[in-house]
């Protein structure tokens, strides 16, 4: 089965799970394994009448006891995760200008372009993209029109709601973001939630700036 014909068995498995339908019954309906089922739909959300029709079906008799433990293991994993969030809140505490700057540095020594004539920064978490962006405007005074967007997509991906989504979170105007580059969707993993509006990055065509930024890596890690 080729990529497309992938792609239209996890819609159809998907519009099943919608309607309620189990694993089962998805994985004979559309003659697939049981794993790949699992896998298309494991972000479909049931509501409480399907749950109980499916507890009622005598082919699904196993599936109250391995949904409830399921959601007992995701509460606990999130109540953990919320406990370490909140106790890292406490020690990190409220940064200091000193700190945003050390910290941006930092950043851009790890992701950031050292090679070339201007200043690029490539993530795909759009939290790290904003703090460069923020930095640089705070620390480097670059200004906001100086600075261009691109992004990295896999062919399968929305461009246009990509390009939304990143204009909206770093408050840069799509006019400022240049050409896509797309990526061949590996055929054999199909992406359904991995880096779903691309992987960013932000340019500014400053050499100055990145001299200046060269020099605070130096200092900060070499000296």
């Amino acid at each position: 089965m080729g990529y497309f014909g992938k792609v239209d068995q996890q819609k159809k498995a998907i519009l099943l799970r919608r309607k309620g339908h189990s694993i089962r019954f998805i994985e004979k309906k559309l003659n697939v394994s049981r794993s790949s089922a699992s896998l298309w739909v494991k972000n479909v959300k049931l509501t409480k009448a399907q749950i109980d029709n499916l507890y009622r079906n005598r082919d699904s008799g196993r599936l109250k006891g391995s949904y409830i433990a399921s959601q007992n293991k995701i509460g606990k994993r999130k109540k953990h995760v919320l406990e370490i969030e909140n106790r890292a809140l406490k020690d990190v505490n409220i940064l200091s200008e000193r700190d945003r700057f050390i910290l941006g540095i930092a950043l851009y020594f790890g992701e950031g372009s050292k090679t070339s004539h201007s200043v690029c920064f490539t993530n795909s978490d759009p939290y790290a993209v904003r703090f460069i962006k923020k930095w640089l405007m705070d620390f480097c005074n670059v200004e906001i029109q100086t600075i261009r967007c691109n992004l990295y997509l896999h062919d399968n991906l929305d461009e246009d709601k990509a390009k939304k989504y990143w204009s909206k979170f770093l408050t840069v105007p799509i006019s400022q973001f240049n050409k896509t580059y797309f990526v061949k969707n590996n055929e054999n993993r199909l992406r359904h939630s991995k880096h779903i509006n691309g992987i960013c990055r932000l340019t500014v065509s400053r050499i100055d700036v990145l001299r200046q930024i060269l020099g605070w890596i130096k200092a900060t890690l070499y000296v």
